[in-house]
C-alpha cells in the first residue's frame, strides 16, 4: 500500500456532510457513522473511486459491497424489488438490514462493487449523519466497514482512524454507534436465504415473512469461492491474537472476553478481562463486541478467550462474528 492521503477528522454536522459530498463527488474515501459500524463510502458509480476503496481496505476484488441510499425511491433506481423484498423494505427501512436482489437495466453501481454479480446489495442506514451524507451526495454510496479488511470492524471514528489514517480523504466523527455489529443481510431470491445474521435478528424477520428463512450453501462462505453477500468470508472480522471460543476457563496471560455474571476459573490470571455485558444482555454486547475485541488485541494477550454467548437473537449475530474471528490464519 503505497498511497499516503492528509486524513481530516470532521465533527457530524451540514459543514462534514457538505465536505463529504464534494469529497465523494470527486471520487475520494470518506469514513463515517451508521447505526451499525462506521462504513469507508465512496461514490458507488464510480469504479476508480471503488478500486480505491479496495486497496485502501485491502479487500480481496470478488467481495461484493453494499450500496447505501437515502430513501426508498432511490433504492428502486438500482435493485429491482419483488413483494416479499418489497415488504421487507417498508418494514425495517432505515435500519439495520441489507437486501440483495436483482440489478435493474440500467443500474447505475459499478460492476466492481458487484463483483461481476447479476444481483446488488442494498441497505438505507438509520442513522442522521449517514443520511445527511447520502442526501448532500444525492446517489448511492457503497460503504463496507472503515477498518482493514478481515480486522475488527470499527464503532468509533478512532478505530478508523487507527486503521486507515494516511489511506482515506475524510473521517466524519459521530461518536459510538448504537448497534455495532453490521447489518443482517437477506437475499431475496426464489427462497430468502439468510446471508449474513447481523442487527436485526432473523426472529423479526421470519416474522413479517410469515416463513422461516433459508440458509446458503457451506461452500459459499469458504474464503476461497465468491461470497453472495459482503462479510461471508471465513476468516473476518479478527483480531490479531488469536481467538479462543467457549472458554471454561483462562489461561495465564490470556485475556478474556466475558459475557454475564459468571466467573470462571483462572479469572485471576488473566492479563486483562472486559465483559460484553455482566447484565446479559445481547444488544448491549452486540454493541460493545468490536470496540473490546479492539481493545483486548490492543494489550497483545497471548490468546483472547471468550466465554459462551447464547445464540438467542442477537446471539447469533455476536456468535457469527467470533467464529470468523477464530478462524485459524
Amino acid at each position: 500500500m503505497k498511497m499516503r492521503l492528509e486524513t481530516s477528522i470532521l465533527p457530524a454536522g451540514q459543514a462534514g456532510a457538505q465536505a463529504a459530498a464534494r469529497i465523494l463527488a470527486a471520487g475520494g474515501l470518506v469514513a463515517f457513522p451508521t447505526e451499525t459500524v462506521y462504513g469507508l463510502g465512496a461514490d458507488a458509480a464510480n469504479a476508480t473511486a471503488i478500486a480505491h476503496l479496495y486497496a485502501a481496505k485491502g479487500r480481496p476484488a470478488f467481495n461484493p459491497l453494499i450500496a447505501h441510499v437515502a430513501d426508498l425511491a432511490a433504492a428502486r433506481r438500482i435493485g429491482r424489488f419483488d413483494a416479499r423484498a418489497l415488504k421487507l423494505a417498508e418494514a425495517f427501512w432505515p435500519g439495520p438490514l441489507t437486501l440483495v436482489v436483482p440489478k435493474t437495466d440500467d443500474c447505475p453501481v459499478a460492476d466492481l462493487a458487484t463483483a461481476g454479480l447479476d444481483t446488488v446489495a442494498i441497505r438505507i442506514p438509520a442513522h442522521p449523519v449517514a443520511e445527511a451524507i447520502l442526501r448532500a451526495f444525492g446517489g448511492a454510496v457503497v460503504a463496507p466497514s472503515a477498518n482493514i479488511s478481515g480486522h475488527v470492524s470499527p464503532t468509533l471514528a478512532a478505530h478508523v482512524e487507527s486503521d486507515l489514517a494516511g489511506r482515506i480523504d475524510l473521517i466524519v466523527d459521530g461518536g459510538p454507534v448504537a448497534v455495532g455489529v453490521e447489518s443482517t443481510i437477506v437475499g431475496c431470491f426464489e427462497a430468502p436465504l439468510l446471508l449474513r445474521p447481523g442487527g436485526l435478528s432473523r426472529e423479526r424477520i421470519e416474522a413479517v415473512l410469515g416463513a422461516a428463512l433459508a440458509r446458503p450453501p457451506v461452500e459459499a462462505g469458504s474464503d476461497d469461492s465468491q461470497p453472495l453477500a459482503p462479510g461471508m468470508l471465513a476468516s473476518h472480522y479478527a483480531p490479531r491474537a488469536a481467538v479462543r471460543l467457549d472458554a471454561r476457563e483462562v489461561a495465564p496471560g490470556e485475556a478474556l472476553l466475558a459475557f454475564g455474571s459468571a466467573r470462571l476459573p483462572g479469572l485471576d490470571a488473566a492479563s486483562v478481562v472486559m465483559n460484553l455485558s455482566p447484565a446479559g444482555d445481547l444488544d448491549e454486547a452486540a454493541a460493545n463486541l468490536f470496540g473490546y475485541l479492539r481493545a483486548l488485541d490492543a494489550k497483545r494477550p497471548r490468546a483472547i478467550a471468550v466465554m459462551t454467548i447464547p445464540e438467542d437473537d442477537l446471539g447469533e449475530a455476536i456468535n457469527d462474528r467470533l467464529r470468523r474471528a477464530a478462524v485459524a490464519r
